[in-house]
């Protein structure tokens, strides 16, 4: 395949893109719903010339999915949504191999961060595709003249619906976006597979701990700390949930699990996850409590979820790496681990969730940004569910990709759940 010509870009080096197309090539083995959409994308071409700009994870299963929207024609331009989720050599193999402009590389500062969203803005997007809303938030904070030329988004992420929500109900969102984390294919599996098993590995990877017997906290029972807190379990660990909600608290009861505050979990636990989408869970007085040797890991968007600032303040400058991406806080008579710096642990200190759980994502993420294009005119500034229609067809393309084939109802079943008159 000859190599196409340079795009504007900013990677770390290019050099790595042989490894990265080869990762690339193997996450697609494990993607066979995108596979499908692709192909149709390559037939049909439902995106053709409509510029996208894209503010996702840099890893092997995204470019996959940009991929997928170059073959329906986009015009796709990649930023990084976190500073250290990028994986470098597909950042690379993107550019090199397949001529996508892509502005990321793992470890960026906070202006490098900003600077490539801005390049990415700079396309003037049709589309935009986001996971945590910072891309959408930049254009509306600093490009108010070019949300008007924006037909619509998509997010992928909890913390960027709850941020979206947010805008949309003070009147600022300016343009309709799609909600691609609310859709059953994608919460269900996605944050509750994909990220439970990529957490710990993520913890893994990181410490080499021992995982059974060792008392774990996860703070949030939303569809993540779900997934976190089963798969904890199954590796023999004793786990406690920490929530605020009392009905996702008696959830987490009723599953087999202690429920605690922060206040009671921090002097027992030995190994501290945060997924809940919120600022501060872990603060000043829970590091003050935390035992000797303490593991503290995040797996929220966001670096936000433990204060940071609080516990800088307590190892009065004594923090030194111990490990990669561990970093250890000496707060005097103990020491606290911080895994990936405090940000998403799954990401920063593994390679995010498996692929064959992000086809199901990525493959809304494809059929959403579709969807768009030919119906953003009936589309009011909102946020908005994936069409039933959509997260359907990804369910049923995935279980045929598997060889699986369900039953229909008979039209006898049929009439009876259309019907009231049935009775005792």
């Amino acid at each position: 395949m000859t190599a196409p010509s340079r795009p504007p870009h900013d990677v770390a080096d290019l050099d790595l893109a042989p490894e990265g197309v080869r990762r690339i090539e193997w996450a697609e083995r494990e993607m066979p719903v995108l596979r499908l959409i692709r192909a149709r994308f390559e037939r049909e071409r439902p995106l053709a010339g409509v510029r996208v700009a894209a503010c996702l994870h840099v890893t092997t299963e995204t470019a996959n999915l940009v991929l997928t929207l170059a073959a329906g024609g986009a015009e796709v331009t990649l930023a990084a949504s976190n500073p250290l989720s990028t994986q470098d050599d597909v950042a690379a193999a993107l550019v090199a191999r397949h001529g996508i402009p892509v502005f990321a590389r793992r470890g960026e500062d906070r202006d490098t961060y900003y600077a490539h969203l801005n390049a990415a803005a700079d396309v003037r997007p049709a589309i935009t595709m986001d996971d945590g809303c910072d891309l959408v938030s930049l254009l509306h904070a600093q490009r108010p003249g070019q949300v008007a030329e924006v037909l619509a988004g998509t997010e992928e992420t909890t913390t960027g619906v709850i941020r979206l929500r947010a805008m949309a109900a003070d009147g600022a969102l300016g343009y309709p976006v799609i909600a691609v984390n609310e859709a059953e294919t994608k919460h269900l599996f996605d944050n509750r597979y994909g990220t439970g098993q990529s957490t710990v590995d993520g913890i893994l990877r990181a410490t080499n701990v021992l995982l059974a017997g060792r008392r774990c906290v996860v703070a949030g029972y939303g569809w993540v700390g779900k997934g976190i807190a089963r798969r904890l379990a199954g590796m023999g660990a004793h786990v406690a949930v920490v929530e605020v909600d009392p009905v996702r608290a008696i959830e987490a009861l009723m599953d087999g699990f202690a429920v605690r505050t922060a206040g009671q979990a921090a002097p027992w636990g030995e190994v501290f996850i945060t997924a809940t989408g919120n600022i501060n869970v872990f603060r000043r007085e829970h590091f003050a409590a935390m035992p000797d040797g303490a593991i503290l890991a995040n797996s929220g968007h966001f670096d936000a979820e433990l204060d940071l600032q609080a516990l800088r303040a307590l190892a009065e400058g004594h923090v030194r790496e111990v490990r990669k991406n561990v970093q250890e806080f000496d707060l005097g008579p103990r020491k606290l681990n911080l895994l990936a710096e405090g940000r998403l642990v799954n990401l920063g200190a593994a390679e995010g969730h498996p692929a064959a759980v992000m086809d199901m994502s990525f493959a809304n993420q494809a059929l959403s940004a579709e969807y768009v294009v030919g119906h953003h005119a009936e589309l009011s500034p909102a946020v908005y569910d994936v069409p039933e229609a959509i997260d359907r067809e990804v369910a049923r393309l995935k279980l045929e990709a598997l060889g699986i084939v369900l039953d229909d109802m008979t039209p006898e079943q049929k009439a009876y759940v259309a019907s009231w008159k049935s009775g005792t």
